[in-house]
């Protein structure tokens, strides 16, 4: 298990920023952090490149979407969106700041 840091530990109780369309429970008791892909097995990217995700939607993300005939590149273009929101909330909780 990776080490947890303040911008994981803030994905609990947080709404998903997923959402993914007949996936998503929007239940934000078992919200996660789901970083993208880093580029090998058991590597993370950094918490910068993360999004608050519901436990389903974020199985989703680990691979569910092949179930669902999504192609790999539309599973990224929604991670990525859901990134973008997800560090819109950080950045207004003071979590990352731009200088």
């Amino acid at each position: 298990m990776s080490k947890q840091t303040k911008i994981t530990k803030s994905a609990k109780g947080k709404d998903c920023q997923v959402r993914v369309i007949g996936i998503c429970s929007y239940d934000n008791e078992k919200t996660v952090y789901a970083h993208l892909n880093g580029g090998g097995i058991g590597m993370k990217s950094h918490d910068i490149h993360g999004a608050y995700a519901c436990f389903e939607c974020h199985q989703w993300l680990d691979g569910g979407y092949v179930e669902h005939l999504v192609l790999r590149e539309k599973r990224d273009l929604i991670h990525l969106e859901a990134v973008v929101r997800t560090q819109a909330i950080l950045l207004s909780e003071g979590l990352i700041s731009v200088s």
